[in-house]
């Protein structure tokens, strides 16, 4: 078992939401999963830019060219289904509608 695997892919911890507050994960992690357990739509989806534009991830803020060509933005209204994991690296989420569980990572 590796130990960088385990940290890349959630094996940090967990959170649960399913209001509209602000989840922020612990100091030191990031989200670097997001499982949706009832249709969610995004109110802010923050993706982790530490890294700059040579890894970039989708969130509700203006898309830089590390997305690719005609990456757009999630907006207020765009939902995702009951089911569908999203993967990347995020400092934070805040939920408009559903709910989720986000996992940790470094």
């Amino acid at each position: 078992n590796s130990t960088e695997v385990s940290y890349g892919f959630g094996q940090l911890g967990s959170g649960y939401l399913d209001d509209t507050g602000a989840l922020t994960p612990p100091t030191g992690k990031v989200i670097v999963a997001i499982q949706v357990i009832a249709a969610a739509k995004f109110t802010t989806l923050t993706a982790d830019t530490a890294q700059g534009n040579d890894a970039a991830f989708i969130g509700t803020a203006a898309q830089v060219a590390g997305n690719g060509a005609n990456s757009e933005a999630i907006a207020s209204g765009d939902s995702f289904a009951k089911g569908i994991t999203l993967y990347g690296r995020w400092t934070a989420c805040t939920l408009a509608s559903g709910t989720v569980v986000v996992y940790y990572g470094e």
